[in-house]
C-alpha cells in the first residue's frame, strides 16, 4: 500500500523484521540476513496485506430492523417509515431497555464476525441512545470491546444521529442538550476519539451541526460526518471547511463538496451496503472524486437498519461492482485511507515505523480480495506483531 509503488505497492519474495509491535524493516528475502536469537517464520509465500480498517460502523445497539426490511421490499421508503417512528428511534428504543451486558454481548460476537476477515481496527459509533446516559453506555461498550489486544477500537460520538421523540417540538432544546451536556460530557470521560452527525432532511441540517462541531472542535475532539446520502445538503463542504476527517455516503456530494474535500485533505467513506440494502440508484461520483485527488475509503457502515453486513471483504466487492472501485482502489479503501478516515498515520500500509498489525491471506492475487463472495481466505492476523487467533 506504499504511494507511488508498483500496483498495490506488491513485493514478491519479500521479507520484514518485526520488533515489539512495530515494522522494523521490509525489503527483498534475498537480503534478509538473520540475526541470533531471531524467530524466524515462514508464510509459505503467502501474501500479507495491512490489516483490515472498517472506519465506519454502529456495532453497539439491541434488536434488528428487519421488519422494515420487508416494508421497503414492499415499496415503503426509507423515510416513509423513518417519519413513521420505525427507522433509527426504533433501534434507539430497543437499545435504551437494554443493559450493558446485553449490548456488550451482542455487539462482541458482531465484532468477532468481522475480525474474522482479517480486521484489525474498527470504528464503533455511538447515536441509538440520545440521551445522556445511554449515549454514554454505548461509547462505554465500545471501549470495553477495545480492551483487548486483538483489536483496536476508536470510538465516535454521533449523538447528533436523529431527534429524539421527546424533542419532537423542541429541536433547539435537544441542540441545546448535545451541545451544552452531552459533547462536555463525552469529552469529560475520554469516551470517543472523534465527533459524528447525520446531515440531511430527516436529521439536522448543515447550520446545527456547524454548531455541533464547533463545540466538538472546542473540546479537542476531530470531526466526521454522515453526508449527502438522500440530497446535497452542502454538508461535505462545511465539515470539509472545519477540517473534518471524512464524509461517508456521498451520492449527492456536489463539484463544490468535491473541491473542498480535497483541499482540505477530507476522506471520502464510502458505504456500499447502505446504498444496496436500500436499493438507490444515485451513486456516490467516483470519477469525479478520484479526479480530484480526495482518498477514498471503504466501510460496511454496518447498522441495523440500512447495512446490516459484517463483512468488509463484501463491502469491498459491493465497491467494485456498484461504485466502479477498481481491486486496488477498494483495498486501498480498506487499509491505508481507512486509517486515514480515522486520523491514524501509525497503520495502513505496511511500512518501517508503522505498526505489526498484518493480514496473511491464502491467495494468488491481491485482486481476489475483492472477487469472490461468500469466501474468507484469511489465514491468519497479527495485532502488534502478535499472532491472533481466527
Amino acid at each position: 500500500m506504499r504511494e507511488g509503488a508498483a500496483p498495490y505497492g506488491l513485493m514478491p519474495n519479500a521479507a520484514m523484521r518485526i520488533v515489539n509491535d512495530r515494522i522494523a524493516w521490509v525489503g527483498s528475502a534475498a537480503e534478509h540476513e538473520a540475526r541470533s536469537g531471531e524467530e524466524r517464520l515462514d508464510l509459505g509465500g503467502r501474501l500479507v496485506t495491512p490489516g483490515l480498517i472498517d472506519c465506519h460502523t454502529h456495532l453497539v445497539y439491541a434488536g434488528n430492523r428487519a421488519n422494515e426490511w420487508a416494508m421497503r421490499l414492499a415499496g415503503a421508503t426509507y423515510e416513509e417509515i423513518a417519519t413513521s417512528g420505525g427507522g433509527i428511534v426504533s433501534t434507539m428504543d430497543a437499545t435504551r431497555a437494554a443493559d450493558d451486558g446485553e449490548l456488550l454481548e451482542t455487539s462482541a460476537t458482531r465484532l468477532r464476525k468481522l475480525m474474522a476477515e482479517g480486521l484489525t481496527t474498527v470504528e464503533i459509533k455511538s447515536g441509538y441512545g440520545l440521551d445522556l446516559d445511554t449515549e454514554l453506555r454505548i461509547l462505554r461498550v465500545a471501549r470495553m470491546l477495545g480492551r483487548t489486544p486483538e483489536i483496536d477500537v476508536i470510538a465516535t460520538f454521533l449523538g447528533a444521529h436523529a431527534v429524539p421523540p421527546e424533542y419532537s417540538d423542541n429541536r433547539a432544546g435537544y441542540l441545546r442538550l448535545l451541545i451544552e451536556e452531552m459533547l462536555p460530557a463525552v469529552a469529560a470521560e475520554g469516551l470517543a476519539d472523534a465527533v459524528d452527525a447525520y446531515c440531511e432532511g430527516l436529521a439536522f441540517t448543515t447550520a446545527e451541526v456547524r454548531a455541533i462541531f464547533e463545540r466538538a472542535r472546542a473540546l479537542g475532539l476531530p470531526v466526521r460526518l454522515h453526508a449527502e446520502q438522500f440530497s446535497d445538503s452542502g454538508g461535505a463542504a462545511m465539515a470539509a471547511e472545519l477540517g473534518a476527517l471524512s464524509c461517508d455516503h456521498l451520492e449527492y456530494l456536489s463539484p463544490e463538496g468535491i473541491e473542498a474535500m480535497a483541499a482540505a485533505g477530507t476522506v471520502a467513506v464510502l458505504a456500499p451496503g447502505a446504498y444496496y440494502y436500500l436499493h438507490e440508484t444515485r451513486k456516490p461520483p467516483v470519477e469525479a472524486i478520484r479526479a480530484e485527488g480526495v482518498p477514498m475509503a471503504v466501510s460496511t457502515d454496518h447498522n441495523p437498519g440500512s447495512s446490516p453486513m459484517l463483512s468488509l471483504l463484501t463491502a469491498m466487492n459491493m465497491a467494485c461492482v456498484l461504485f466502479g472501485l477498481t481491486p486496488e482502489e477498494a483495498l486501498r479503501g480498506a487499509t491505508v485511507n481507512a486509517a486515514l478516515a480515522l486520523g491514524l498515520t501509525d497503520r495502513g500500509s505496511i511500512e518501517t515505523g508503522k505498526l505489526a498489525d498484518l493480514a496473511v491471506w491464502n491467495v494468488q492475487s491481491p485482486d481476489e480480495l475483492s472477487y469472490a463472495l461468500g469466501n474468507n481466505p484469511c489465514h491468519r492476523v497479527y495485532k502488534n506483531g502478535i499472532p491472533r487467533e481466527l
